[in-house]
């Protein structure tokens, strides 16, 4: 009986729809979702001049990248015409690959994101003001807020469903008065504060009048002289220059580029296109950077970028006329021939160590090392920053530093890398589409690998280069991306300049090998739309490369010291992927060159690092920057000590807002939640490998992070009052009691000022690396 009944139930319930649809085309005429491919060029509301910027500080803050809720990206015109879709993106448990759905990629009309399963939010229907309301879900969530605004409270009831992975309800406008009497508390925006009263009626007002549309301000002539030049150099017809423009496409692709002489700066994407400069771009695009473009000569070119900036995936670079001459150098002038252009066969392409061996290998790693931290931001901002399965591969505070690219003999030995890493296979060599026991292959190769280069190491290395601090790379004596801080989040992460903090929970020793291979696995070669096996293996393969990193730390502690630490590093850890690869990772024997004054060797090697890349430290986060009087900075210093139970009550990421007394202005700061692991050797249990006796805070000044877990208000003469409950944290009623006290909660009416307040220093504190932040993550607490 059960099936016959399963089958009348979809067959009303598909039914009811129908009618429902029927009725909406009977009053306001058949849909055409042709009609916002050329909407309306005016009317008494602008988008640009009075809908943009409401959308950017209200939705953009949650619709926005490939997290945004129902795909729902309201961060551009056309991610708003393209509409919704039921399907998530980051999907953890998917069997089988997704179709891509890449905004400006995957279709470019609004009938062809309907043939993908996309809905209207906008009305499609007959164009008059009754239709346009009634028609529009985006105006539907925004009057159902007006009527039913967040109940009265400090949290918001268990009705609200706050996390990342709960059952979405995108809903089309056909159907909303079934959402409006389920969820009437569900209104836009969910689970925040309504719009203040006048950008509410600016957006109805809007929809209201068809949502008018006019083409964007056309590039600037300044900006255009930059592009042409730019083009031209990444588009020569040369052998050796063809390959370079590939070279740096496939390490660009996600990047913001932006030109010194823009105020404030317009960015711009690097695509591959069929068509040459002085032509409208004919952009192609694949699955992947590296995938067959389908033509026989590809083209870079760059476009605007037409979605909001946020700051989960900003990742600004700027092009100069200093750095075109340094490309030249690295790649160009030297003396070498390309005799043939790789093929894009996946099994090669995928490769970068069989795609690119003809280019100079110290020219790729000053390439990567230079820009350091955007090339490590890649895989912390690129498309598997979201979720668990991505970010439990790394702690949450960890250093990361880098081979000096004059003494890599090892990483750069043009021999050894045809001989070994040819045959390292990436993940994203295999289909989307893969089993999860592919490790087990990828295992075998590392392992082959790393006997390979420690029989080199002991070789070639030991007892001829010293393994001390001049194995670093000191940034060439002014570059602050010589070392690094990645601090993970929970589910998210951040990379910064800098070794910050006291002492790392971990650290990493990256060399040119590395580095590349960290990016064609999480970044070129990593597939968002992938299925479960995909995923499984990207992270299980980016274990093996962060433990390789950790064994070339390790080797500057003394010989008989680099197994204990390892053994602090993985306490209890049964992982045999692990096991598999460390038995063979960690045969190098060669005694540090390095003369320790005292019998805690890692201690104190930390801070012999730090002391000697100190003249490249990036001091923008320090405390100092702040409010400067001595008894305020000494209470905020005393935060740094906060250890155990007291920070383990803290939530992963707080900004703080101290109103200063002296300087007439409001500091902010970023509190970090660093938890500690037994180990993080394996993707399940984390909770079980928890030890919160261990967990410790950092303040820093700025801002740090694109996902904030709550905010603090405060007057500077209250800093010791917040530090001191800090200090005393024991409990979720005291974390309640100080949210209480400072806390501007989800639910506060005054959240919207706040935030608007933020956002606005924020761009001030950092004009190039500020975006919109993501609310998601906020706490109810």
């Amino acid at each position: 009986m059960r099936q016959p009944v399963i089958l009348l139930l979809i067959l009303l319930a598909t039914g009811c729809a129908s009618l429902v649809i029927n009725d909406f085309d009977q009053r306001f005429g058949a849909a055409d979702p042709a009609r916002f491919d050329q909407p309306l060029a005016t009317g008494d509301t602008d988008y640009w001049r009075d809908i943009k910027p409401v959308l950017e500080q209200r939705c953009v803050v949650c619709h926005a990248c490939y997290d945004a809720p129902c795909q729902l990206k309201l961060g551009s015109f056309e991610g708003i015409a393209r509409g919704a879709h039921t399907d998530k993106v980051y999907d953890g448990e998917r069997l089988l690959a997704a179709r891509t759905t890449r905004l400006f990629e995957d279709a470019h009309s609004t009938a062809q994101w309907r043939e993908l399963d996309f809905f209207p939010i906008l009305n499609e229907r007959r164009n008059d003001p009754e239709a346009n309301i009634t028609g529009s879900t985006l105006a539907q969530m925004l009057l159902l807020k007006e009527d039913h605004p967040l109940p009265n409270g400090p949290t918001l009831p268990d009705s609200f469903d706050l996390g990342l992975d709960r059952d979405q309800q995108c809903v089309k406008v056909e159907q909303f008065d079934d959402f409006r009497r389920d969820y009437p508390l569900w209104g836009m925006p969910y689970g925040l504060p309504a719009l203040p009263k006048k950008e509410r009626q600016l957006l109805l007002q809007w929809v209201q009048e068809g949502a008018p549309y006019s083409a964007p301000a056309p590039i600037a002539p300044v900006l255009q002289k930059h592009i042409d030049a730019w083009e031209r150099f990444l588009n020569q017809d040369a052998p050796k220059a063809q390959l370079t423009s590939r070279y740096l496409y496939e390490h660009l692709y996600l990047a913001h580029l932006y030109f010194e002489d823009g105020t404030p700066p317009r960015y711009f994407e690097l695509v591959r296109s069929a068509t040459a400069p002085g032509q409208p771009v004919q952009r192609i695009s694949t699955r992947r950077p590296y995938d067959d473009p389908g033509v026989a000569r590809v083209y870079y070119r760059m476009l605007p970028v037409r979605e909001a900036i946020v700051a989960k995936t900003h990742m600004p670079y700027k092009l100069s006329p200093a750095r075109l001459q340094r490309w030249q150098d690295l790649f160009l002038k030297p003396a070498y021939r390309v005799e043939k252009q790789p093929s894009y066969d996946v099994e090669t392409a995928s490769n970068p160590f069989i795609t690119f061996r003809q280019l100079p290998a110290g020219a790729r790693y000053r390439f990567l090392l230079e820009e350091a931290q955007f090339s490590v931001m890649n895989f912390i901002k690129g498309p598997v920053c979201r979720g668990q399965m991505a970010l439990n591969v790394i702690n949450d505070h960890s250093w990361v530093l880098f081979v000096d690219p004059d003494l890599a003999s090892l990483d750069l030995n043009a021999d050894f890398m045809a001989k070994q890493l040819t045959r390292i296979s990436l993940p994203g060599e295999a289909d989307s589409n893969v089993t999860p026991l592919r490790w087990l292959l990828y295992a075998d190769e590392e392992k082959n690998f790393l006997k390979a280069k420690s029989d080199f190491l002991n070789q070639h290395v030991k007892d001829r280069i010293p393994l001390d601090l001049n194995l670093l790379w000191h940034g060439d004596g002014n570059n602050q991306n010589a070392a690094l801080t990645i601090f993970r989040h929970s589910d998210s992460a951040s990379v910064v300049k800098g070794l910050q903090g006291d002492q790392p929970q971990t650290a990493w020793l990256l060399s040119y090998p590395l580095l590349e291979r960290i990016h064609y696995l999480l970044v070129a070669g990593y597939d968002v739309y992938g299925n479960v096996g995909h995923q499984l293996n990207s992270r299980i393969y980016m274990d093996f490369l962060r433990m390789e990193a950790e064994f070339n730390f390790l080797a500057l502690l003394p010989r008989d010291q680099r197994e204990k630490v390892r053994g602090q590093w993985y306490r209890g850890s049964v992982n045999e992927v692990k096991e598999y690869v460390y038995q063979h990772g960690n045969k190098f024997d060669g005694e540090t060159g390095i003369q320790y004054k005292t019998d805690q060797p890692l201690p104190e090697l930390y801070q012999r690092i730090k002391q000697t890349l100190g003249p490249v430290h990036d001091k923008q986060y320090a405390l100092e920057n702040g409010i400067t009087d001595p008894a305020t900075l000494q209470s905020l210093q005393q935060i740094q000590q906060i250890r155990g139970g007291s920070a383990a009550v803290l939530p992963q990421t707080l900004v703080i807002a101290i109103a200063s007394n002296q300087q007439a202005k409001t500091h902010y700061y970023t509190l970090m939640h660093h938890n500690a692991y037994s180990n993080i050797s394996n993707i399940f249990g984390e909770e079980d490998r928890r030890l919160p006796q261990e967990d410790q805070v950092w303040l820093a000044h700025g801002f740090i992070g694109a996902y904030p877990s709550v905010f603090l208000q405060l007057d500077q003469d209250e800093v010791p009052e917040l530090v001191q409950r800090l200090q005393t944290l024991a409990s979720e009623s005291d974390y309640r009691a100080l949210l209480d006290e400072f806390g501007v909660r989800r639910t506060d009416p005054r959240f919207w000022d706040f935030s608007d307040d933020l956002h606005r220093a924020y761009r001030k504190h950092a004009s190039i690396e500020a975006g919109w932040l993501d609310y998601n993550r906020l706490e109810n607490r």
